[in-house]
């Protein structure tokens, strides 16, 4: 029954949301659902469904946590007349905290925005993508020792729930920003210094705010992990392989 209050709960109250990381608190709920219906069940498939699913869905959330990260940073040469976020009294805490804020954000950043949406549809299930493998684990474990009713309510809290995270899609895609370039930035010439190791300027450098990029360990990071969640369909058989052996490593199966 806890998988059937979560999966209800997640879907539902996710549904209402217009902060993006309370939406993702839900949505986690919801997800927890199905990690809790996996280990409902007792066999081999069912806690390989577990494990893979706590897997790819760590890989899943780091990647939107750190994505929502860089578009943070992306924005601070920008301006907004976006009156929620105004209003909000912690609006201080961090630069997003409202879906309306990444409205029309493809504009500004396409390749950090197409790794939001792949990660994005990738909670929702969306095959051939990592969550689409780790949804149908779980179901097909279920469906074997016949949780007819439970299987059913998850297939249909996952549509439903796939209607937040289409929401954040049209948001992203079909509007037009909002953002203008801070008009004290645009004439505004940076100065940067490269030292050696006895700490003398070797050259310097001039830039401006267009020249300004997410750092190399996060861009990379993000790469990877949505390379991870896009192309998993070419590597399932490696990581299902490793699934299996560490479920009957440890449970002695």
């Amino acid at each position: 029954m806890s998988s059937f209050f979560s999966l209800i709960i997640g879907t539902v109250v996710g549904l209402t949301q217009f902060r993006i990381k309370r939406l993702f608190a839900y949505s986690t709920i919801s997800h927890v659902g199905f990690i809790l219906l996996a280990l409902s069940i007792s066999s081999i498939e069912s806690i390989q469904a577990f494990i893979f699913y706590l897997l790819q869905y760590s890989i899943s959330n780091l990647n939107a946590f750190i994505i929502l990260i860089a578009i943070g940073f992306s924005l601070y040469y920008y301006t907004s007349e976006n009156k929620e976020y105004k209003e909000l009294l912690d609006k201080n805490n961090s630069p997003i905290q409202l879906i309306s804020q990444l409205k029309g954000y493809f504009y500004i950043n396409p390749i950090l925005s197409l790794s939001l949406i792949i990660t994005l549809f990738s909670f929702a299930g969306i095959p051939p993508l990592i969550g689409f493998f780790a949804k149908q684990m779980v179901l097909s474990a279920a469906l074997d020792k016949g949780y007819l009713f439970l299987s059913l309510i998850a297939i249909l809290t996952s549509v439903i729930g796939a209607v937040y995270y289409l929401n954040i899609i049209k948001e992203i895609y079909f509007y037009t920003p909002q953002y203008k370039i801070n008009p004290l930035l645009k004439n505004l010439e940076f100065n940067g210094n490269f030292y050696n190791k006895q700490k003398k300027v070797v050259q310097t450098v001039k830039f401006k705010y267009k020249d300004l990029t997410i750092n190399s360990i996060m861009s990379i990071t993000i790469s990877i992990l949505t390379l991870i969640i896009l192309l998993f369909i070419f590597i399932n058989k490696e990581w299902l392989s490793m699934g299996t052996i560490l479920v009957q490593i440890l449970f002695n199966y």
